[in-house]
């Protein structure tokens, strides 16, 4: 029986996605139910490159999504998921060997309706350490992190899976719908901060190590406020072709 969905939505990552697989087949390796409990679906968002191929080659379940946009993405590959929890992590990062274990021991847990992992970065330096620490507060206060992300899957459809009029910070409405369901029914969001993933940097190594607050929030904060999302620094932020 499958109980762990991990769902990773790609595009044109063929050559970051090998090394998520590798921590992915060692958290398999050490999951407590087996890995057969564990099935890897490669949500991709139409490359051009050797993704879909590569995923397909290492065992993962390759669900194509044509529209460009990570929310569908995510959505896509929930879809065809057959796990009673749903994961999901981005492509560029890399996961702890215990993600599975941890994720079931705080599912377990009645007052927990799910969470994240939160990350630690490839890389530091002033700019990176800045902008970490500027997000802290928020997500101490609400509970929501990043990382790995988890929920079952009922509690998924409940509120409707990620919202796929965003282009943008999808995962910050994904996160606050699953806490305000949560809150409803007397649970709460888990940071599973012992199993943090392993964020990329490339995006910092692309635009800046102070690039958060010199380009990102300047132009995507207005934008964020009038949903839904539409930018065009936030098209070539997180959409770009030259991957």
């Amino acid at each position: 029986m499958i109980r762990h969905s991990l769902v990773i939505p790609a595009y044109n990552e063929a050559r970051l996605l090998p090394r998520l697989l590798d921590t992915v087949r060692t958290a398999c390796g050490r999951y407590k139910l087996g890995a057969e409990a564990v099935e890897v679906i490669l949500a991709d968002n139409d490359s051009t490159d050797a993704t879909p191929a590569l995923a397909g080659a290492w065992g993962c379940r390759v669900v194509h999504v044509p529209e460009r946009r990570i929310a569908a993405a995510r959505n896509g590959g929930a879809r065809k998921a057959r796990g009673e929890v749903l994961m999901f992590v981005d492509a560029d990062s890399r996961i702890h060997p215990e993600t599975f274990n941890a994720v079931d021991d705080a599912l377990a847990r009645p007052r927990v309706v799910g969470g994240a992992t939160g990350v630690t970065l490839e890389r530091w330096s002033l700019g990176l350490t800045v902008t970490y620490l500027a997000f802290l507060p928020l997500v101490i206060l609400t509970g929501m992190d990043t990382g790995v992300v988890f929920c079952r899957r009922v509690d998924f459809a409940l509120i409707g899976g990620y919202d796929e009029r965003l282009d943008f910070a999808e995962d910050v409405a994904f996160l606050w719908a699953l806490r305000k369901l949560g809150t409803g029914r007397g649970q709460k969001l888990a940071r599973l901060r012992h199993v943090k993933a392993v964020a990329s940097t490339r995006k910092f190594d692309r635009h800046g190590d102070w690039h958060y607050f010199t380009k990102l929030a300047p132009t995507c904060l207005p934008a964020l406020l009038r949903r839904p999302c539409r930018c065009d620094f936030a098209r070539r932020y997180w959409y770009p072709d030259n991957r």
